[in-house]
């Protein structure tokens, strides 16, 4: 062919369609930098404005930053995409506004509670020493605590576990109704009626005086609902073909619950057990109105009077003193330090239980 021949030959113009999909994004820093610059045009508008207080801060900076991230993202990456990292944004900004109070009260409470809590503090009692004066201890209320919460738990955990398997495997017909209406409001039951009813039928009609155990009683009524409500969800999310397979093996139906279903939950069962232990462990009323606490080292829980840790921090807190005070605080950290070992405890139990998969 010769090169005329090429050169007359009409030329083929191939169009590129523009992708909707592919569009410009934005480099990975930008969130960070939208923060710094929402935090520092905050600060300036609060300070020109004369608002002093750093809540104000902290939440006109949340605002700009969300507001922020919507522009940028609408300007650059389009609408659509903005929608997206504006959802993402308000997620993280209530992380954070629900971190920060959280962050905020364990370091005061540590910073405070330091300076007094010592191995002499957790091994003395307040046998002897006024409440205005300095030193003594709270071994006797972490005994009480340990006692009541311990004995409220065996009454309310194999209940609460109990009732839930019955209203997911077996509740049917109004009997189940009336079990999850009255779950529901027990719920929601303040502390202080809970304490009164113990008060009034085991101190009251039946005569006994306070103890430790009459507080458990009344920390097992406030944790029943919880741990059933927890342990009820928990065996929902158990796939019904396990259940299937097992009773298609001939297994009974008790058994499977017991070797299949409860297993396969016993991750959140645990969880939602210690939820409810944490509910009950900061209580003061019922231990108040039950146990009526006292400054010496009482180890039965079944005779006579008991202290415990929430009463313990109330008492040295209303004395007002700054020995007191301190003890309040350095309570106040045993009382979290606890609650945080429990579950330490828990998981670790749930995770050593649990059946194993095979990746």
């Amino acid at each position: 062919m010769s090169h005329n021949a090429i050169q007359d030959r009409p030329r083929v113009t191939v169009a590129v369609k523009h992708d909707p999909l592919k569009h410009s994004r934005l480099p990975g820093w930008t969130p960070l930098a939208t923060a710094i610059g929402s935090i520092a045009a905050a600060v300036g508008l609060s300070l020109a404005a004369g608002w002093h207080s750093r809540i104000q801060w902290g939440l006109i900076a949340a605002l700009f930053f969300v507001l922020g991230t919507y522009a940028i993202t609408t300007k650059v990456e389009g609408r659509r995409q903005a929608k997206d990292r504006v959802a993402t944004s308000l997620v993280w900004v209530c992380f954070i506004l629900a971190v920060i109070p959280l962050l905020s009260l364990a370091w005061v409470t540590i910073s405070k509670g330091l300076a007094v809590l010592d191995p002499y503090f957790l091994s003395h009692s307040m046998n002897g020493v006024l409440d205005a004066e300095a030193g003594g201890g709270v071994y006797h209320a972490l005994l009480g605590t340990i006692e009541q919460v311990g004995i409220a738990t065996l009454i309310a955990a194999p209940i609460g576990l109990l009732t839930a398997v019955y209203l997911v495997e077996y509740g049917r017909g109004k009997l189940a109704k009336a079990v999850t209406f009255f779950v529901d409001v027990m719920t929601g039951i303040p502390s202080i009626v809970a304490g009164l009813f113990i008060l009034a039928t085991w101190n009251l009609m039946l005569g006994f005086g306070p103890s430790g155990f009459a507080g458990a009683m009344a920390l097992a009524i406030l944790m029943m609902p919880v741990v059933v409500r927890s342990t009820e969800e928990m065996l929902k999310l158990v796939p019904n073909e396990l259940r299937e397979a097992s009773l298609a093996l001939g297994i009974p139906k008790w058994r499977t619950i017991l070797k299949v279903v409860l297993p396969t939950a016993i991750g959140g069962i645990t969880t939602g057990v210690m939820l409810a232990v944490a509910r009950i462990t900061g209580e003061t009323a019922p231990v108040l109105l039950l146990v009526f606490g006292t400054k010496l080292i009482n180890p039965n829980p079944f005779e006579g009077a008991q202290s415990s840790l929430p009463l313990y921090v109330y008492e040295q807190y209303a004395v007002g003193t700054d020995a007191a005070v301190s003890r309040a605080w350095a309570a106040a950290l045993v009382l979290i330090a606890f609650v945080m070992i429990l579950n330490l405890v828990a998981r670790g139990i749930a995770r050593w239980k649990a059946p194993k998969t095979s990746r």
